[in-house]
């Protein structure tokens, strides 16, 4: 992962943003209830493909989560942090049972 990426949530928008140089790199959208975010949809710019960024991405967005909501918050909708989090063990216990 490149040292300049910065992500952030932007809860106007509903997505935990990244971006490189000031540029957005890539997103994901999340919907927010009181006990649970539903990660809808992660996209990368085809600029910024291959630099790290969705892992940023869901590594910080899950973070965030796991300090704000805690575990078995997460619904994972979206195919890349669903696949994200398969492969990243220590972040299984996020996802909702069911």
């Amino acid at each position: 992962m490149s040292d300049d990426i910065t992500v952030r949530d932007n809860p106007d928008l509903n997505r935990y943003e990244a971006r490189i140089g000031g540029a957005v790199a890539g997103f994901s959208v999340y919907q927010r209830a009181a006990d649970r975010i539903t990660f809808v949809h992660t996209e990368v710019s085809p600029k910024f493909e291959g630099k790290g960024v969705g892992s940023a991405i869901a590594r910080y967005a899950l973070d965030d989560v796991r300090a704000t909501l805690g575990e078995g918050s997460v619904v994972a909708q979206c195919p890349f942090i669903k696949a994200w989090i398969d492969r990243h063990p220590d972040y299984q216990s996020l996802v909702q049972p069911g």
